[in-house]
């Protein structure tokens, strides 16, 4: 599933789990930002939702990872034979977000510790299988490794 989401007067075309650098947003590194200016849904059904009465509700939920600045322009102004020149640089202030959700209701997705915390259970609750190492399987792991010492 896609979506079309529109923030700093740019549009972007996100996926879940797509990193994009957007102009700057609030908030902490860590903190989730919902992008409610969805313009498309798409993907696996038949038809796309288009802006308008479907995607009302709709909203994008990611994840800030970071708060950095772009590089550098040069902003250079010159008028010939008047000895006129100026020069002003400008870093962008941005956002970097991983995508979390891409919700046509408007749901937020779990959060991250929540699914994490789920997994964690359904793996103690399966039975855990452990293999013995023969005594002579070690002893010979033991062997080779001292006669390699001995080498050097």
């Amino acid at each position: 599933m896609f979506a079309v989401i529109r923030t700093g007067g740019k549009q972007y075309r996100v996926a879940e789990n797509d990193r994009i650098t957007v102009e700057k947003l609030t908030g902490e590194p860590g903190s989730t930002v919902a992008l409610s200016d969805v313009l498309m849904i798409g993907g696996n059904e038949a038809q796309p939702l288009i802006a308008g009465a479907d995607l009302d509700k709709a909203a994008v939920f990611a994840e800030v990872v970071s708060q950095t600045r772009g590089d550098k322009v040069l902003v250079f102004k010159k008028k010939r034979r008047k000895n006129y020149r100026r020069l002003k640089g400008h870093r962008q202030e941005l956002t970097v977000l991983r995508i979390d959700g891409i919700s046509p209701s408007g749901k937020a997705p779990a959060p991250k510790a929540e699914a994490e915390a789920k997994a964690e259970v359904a793996a103690q609750a399966e039975p855990a299988v452990e293999t013995a190492a023969t005594p002579a399987a070690t002893e010979t792991a033991a062997t080779d490794t001292a006669a390699t010492d001995t080498k050097e």
